[in-house]
């Protein structure tokens, strides 16, 4: 019997350490909070790649876009806004219809890698170039 309580208590504690163990191998960082004024219906989710040196021309998402810069830096500017630099790991948000001036690859030598989330209500385009 008392082998038994020893082997039960034994138990106890490794599940208990296991468990410490695995809770300390999640850990979460808030990255980007906005609010989104329309219904999604839909998501698409690309992963685009810019050339080294690369300056995307000026343009609006006819949908919300949200994303995260997976390698690289950016040089980020919506209309109205001041010129930001994106990097690795940062998330960012295009809203509807709003002019972005500036989503360029930062580096002369490095390709520049995001993920980018469209949020649509229908059948919107992704990106609409302007002139």
């Amino acid at each position: 019997m008392e082998k038994i309580k020893s082997a039960t208590i034994a138990i106890l504690i490794l599940n208990s350490v296991v468990m410490l163990a695995q809770q300390n191998q999640i850990s979460r960082k808030e990255l980007l909070k906005t609010a989104i004024d329309q219904k999604i219906k839909t998501t698409e989710i690309q992963e685009i790649t810019l050339a080294p040196g690369l300056q995307v021309p000026k343009h609006l998402h006819p949908c919300p876009v949200v994303g995260i810069i997976k390698s690289g830096e950016a040089i980020f500017q919506i209309e109205g806004q001041q010129k930001v630099i994106l990097h690795e790991g940062e998330a960012f948000y295009e809203p509807k219809n709003v002019k972005i001036l500036h989503f360029d690859n930062a580096s002369a030598e490095k390709p520049l890698v995001f993920s980018a989330i469209y949020l649509k209500e229908g059948n919107e385009e992704n990106i609409k170039l302007l002139k």
